[in-house]
């Protein structure tokens, strides 16, 4: 996969932007960066890391029960941070203060329940075309950031997560160059993996969006601030 930034990003979905945002900004030391309307039901409250976006989702209208997770924690290196601390958001999502530079994270970790150290990597090493961190059993890298795999039994049936749009951490984002390009490739490996089909947004960005096993939902976007005008 050709990366377009060194970043994963992260979006979560809530009913409560001003309380969820104020503790990431509080705790994991996020910037408020502006706010996105991205439909007529949401509202992106954007907050920066290094280079990466965390995705506040207000949602205009109630949202569904929240529902099996499968994205189970944000990781994220703290400077500060002696030993790791885990602190929940008025939603219930996880965070957990990472001392920097342990096990190799030194930005932030996107944590899931995955079946198996097989299953992550048929996946997101295989399919998605992401490189192995090696210095954990379970990972991959994106650009800085990294993708975890917790070996459970304990996991979301797919179709649990058929509405992306429930509270809690839902979806992250991989930029990309060519989005239609890495869409094919990634569906090529099983169909199944296809969610939603390459569409353009104006003149901002061109997105599709993919699912791993277990439902979880993923955006591959390119974006013309980073790749350049988009196809005709």
């Amino acid at each position: 996969m050709q990366l377009a930034k060194n970043s994963l990003d992260v979006g979560l979905f809530t009913n409560a932007p001003e309380e969820v945002s104020a503790f990431w900004c509080e705790h994991a030391h996020v910037q408020f960066d502006h706010v996105l309307p991205v439909s007529r039901q949401v509202r992106q409250h954007r907050h920066t890391l290094d280079g990466a976006v965390l995705k506040i989702n207000h949602a205009k209208d109630p949202l569904p029960p929240r529902g099996t997770a499968g994205y189970l924690r944000l990781l994220v290196a703290c400077p500060d941070a002696a030993e790791p601390e885990t602190m929940t958001d008025p939603d219930g999502n996880e965070l957990v203060r990472w001392p920097a530079g342990r096990d190799g994270i030194n930005h932030w970790a996107l944590e899931l329940a995955t079946l198996s150290v097989d299953a992550f990597m048929a996946f997101y090493r295989d399919a998605v075309g992401l490189p192995v961190d090696e210095t954990m059993p379970c990972a991959v890298a994106c650009g800085q950031s990294r993708i975890v795999g917790r070996i459970t039994s304990d996991v979301p049936d797919r179709a649990d997560n058929d509405v992306m749009m429930r509270p809690g951490l839902r979806y992250s984002t991989i930029q990309v160059f060519d989005v239609d390009a890495e869409y094919a490739r990634i569906v090529g490996h099983d169909p199944a993996y296809g969610a939603q089909e390459p569409k353009t947004l104006g003149k901002t960005a061109r997105i599709a969006f993919i699912r791993d096993p277990f439902g979880n939902w993923i955006e591959l976007s390119q974006r013309a601030s980073l790749t350049g005008p988009l196809p005709e």
